[in-house]
């Protein structure tokens, strides 16, 4: 089983930038990727970005050019460097490794609120 630690939200104002940071520990055997999820009350969760373990990215379109994810091996840790926030990025944010059998591990969430 993978534990996931989720640090790094917080409030910022709009055009502001935040970096949240998610460090793995335990079984990282067979995990086809990690990524960020975010979610607010009432709505479903939804993918922010992902990294595959072959080093490709994928990102929502409305994130596309101003959040950047990435992910030092040596730490098992992925980072998502949010620049240009806006209001509606506010959320809980997610971090999800998922394995190659299909399988999920969720972190606790962190908070990003964006607002004036």
């Amino acid at each position: 089983q993978v534990q996931l630690v989720e640090s790094g939200g917080g409030l910022v104002q709009p055009g502001g930038s935040l970096r949240l940071s998610c460090a793995a520990s335990g079984n990282l055997f067979r995990i086809n990727n990690m990524g960020w999820y975010r979610q607010t009350p009432g709505k479903e969760r939804e993918l922010v970005a992902v990294i595959f373990n072959v080093g490709s990215t994928n990102y929502a379109d409305s994130v596309k050019g101003r959040f950047t994810i990435s992910r030092d091996n040596s730490k098992n840790t992925i980072y998502l460097q949010m620049n240009s926030l806006k209001p509606e990025d506010t959320a809980v944010y997610y971090c999800n490794v998922r394995y190659s059998n299909g399988g999920r591990i969720w972190g606790r969430g962190t908070q990003v609120t964006v607002s004036s």
